[in-house]
């Protein structure tokens, strides 16, 4: 049989795509103050900002749209979806939110407020900023091997259990809001975390009472490397892997915008009944009724068959060998990335790439720029501008790494695309020497990353 891996799919519906030249891409840059969050999605010919909500949905979906049932209470579409969460949670209490982050603020709000402490292998943007707006610190506890981008592990997206119970103890179990496993870590490179991981910090919440939750929105993807890379997972069916992963924690947060392969929607889903009511109440005020919670019949409809179709084993060996195949086309060319190449994306080590660029003028940033300037690319920078602080002083705390995110959605671009992706990159490899960094002109308080502003130096 063929070597090629090919889609698993046929494609019937296409979305034309402008080839815009570079001069204008120059125009629209400028006009986006140098930030790739606030350039109109025409002005783009490929996409890799996100995999979030960016999936192309399958004949199965659309059929089920129709069937959406948009009654406000009780609707068939929520008692379809609460039944595909359940089957693979295992939790009973379920609150269906229009996305993850809208999840993350109900809980993190519960949980939080100041004096409170949260723990994760790496927090994302997103539940940082969730958890720091209660007024509670989050703290990263990634192994050590997941800080080194050049060095091979088959789970650097684990986290220290040696740090995390040394945290615990100094802050006081009672003054711990969570531990959350975040699967695939994405911050730290999308890379996978082994069930013997997560099983260690089940071991140490219980020795100390603290609540684990598991961040799930790429459980899927992380499932397909536990039965490639962990002992005793080889002939385990993926769905089996992410259940067993869910019924080690006390609940469970998903962005049904990655592996439920939906535009729009996500879930919390608790083992506690209390919690869970307390959950409900601020769910009812800021999002909906506990049966559609912010999303129509159809989006639930959707994720239903989507929580089914991504444990399809064709389709997930086809996704993470198609991502690997993008690093693989990077590392020849001699662009640094993160290794072990992750499940839906490949992070450029920004830093060594734009070596003479200093972490003060975000060099991140700066490849992010480039890539549009050069190809129409559209990246995002997960550095300094990302997870940088600010000093009692106004000075820049660096973020540990200078990466750049090509997030690949899911069923959307065909070999030829990634093919293009890494020519644009050979073509910045050879006058890279030339690039400059930025300096930030606007920023706000939280997520600064989404709106702030940029100057070339």
């Amino acid at each position: 049989m063929p070597s090629t891996i090919i889609e698993p799919f046929r494609i019937k519906v296409v979305e034309p795509i402008r080839l815009t030249s570079r001069s204008e891409r120059q125009r629209y840059l400028e006009e986006a103050h140098y930030n790739t969050f606030l350039l109109d999605s025409d002005k783009v010919i490929i996409d890799l900002l996100t995999d979030s909500g960016t999936s192309a949905m399958s004949a199965r979906q659309w059929g089920g749209i129709m069937q959406g049932d948009e009654s406000y209470a009780g609707a068939r579409s929520w008692q379809k979806m609460k039944k595909a969460v359940h089957d693979l949670t295992g939790f009973e209490h379920i609150l269906p939110t229009h996305q993850g982050r809208a999840a993350e603020r109900i809980l993190y709000d519960y949980l939080g407020g100041k004096g409170k402490y949260f723990f994760s292998n790496t927090h994302f943007d997103t539940t940082r900023a969730n958890i720091e707006y209660t007024g509670a610190t989050a703290i990263d506890c990634l192994t050590e091997t997941g800080k080194h981008p050049e060095e091979e592990h088959p789970f650097k997206g684990n986290i220290d259990i040696a740090f995390l119970e040394s945290k615990i103890r100094e802050v006081g179990p009672e003054n711990v809001g969570a531990v959350i496993l975040t699967v695939t870590n994405n911050s730290g490179g999308g890379q996978p975390v082994s069930m013997a991981n997560a099983r260690a910090v089940r071991q140490i919440c219980d020795k100390y009472g603290v609540m684990f939750i598991l961040d799930a929105c790429r459980i899927a993807e992380n499932a397909y490397f536990i039965a490639q890379r962990e002992e005793g997972y080889r002939d385990v069916p993926y769905k089996e892997i992410a259940r067993e992963m869910c019924r080690l924690t006390d609940g469970v947060i998903m962005s049904a915008k990655k592996d439920a392969l939906v535009n729009m929607g996500g879930f919390l889903a608790l083992k506690d009944e209390q919690i869970a009511n307390a959950c409900s109440s601020t769910l009812i005020i800021t999002e909906g009724f506990v049966t559609y919670g912010g999303l129509s019949g159809r989006d639930m409809e959707a994720i239903a068959i989507g929580l089914e179709e991504v444990f399809d084993p064709d389709y997930l060996h086809y996704r993470i060998v198609s991502t690997a195949y993008l690093g693989n086309k990077l590392t020849e060319l001699g662009v640094p990335i993160v290794k072990p190449v992750g499940g839906h994306a490949v992070y450029v080590d920004a830093r060594t790439f734009y070596d003479h660029i200093p972490v003060e003028e975000y060099p991140g940033q700066a490849l992010v720029a480039d890539l549009y300037l050069q190809g129409g690319i559209r990246a995002v920078e997960i550095g300094s501008v990302m997870f940088g602080k600010y000093d009692e002083h106004g000075r820049l705390v660096p973020a540990a790494m200078e990466l750049v995110r090509l997030a690949i959605p899911r069923r959307v671009y065909t070999q030829s695309h990634i093919d293009y992706v890494a020519e644009t990159f050979a073509e910045l490899l050879a006058d890279k020497h030339n690039s400059r960094g930025f300096k930030i002109t606007y920023e706000p308080e939280f997520l600064r990353h989404f709106t702030a502003h940029f100057e070339r130096l």
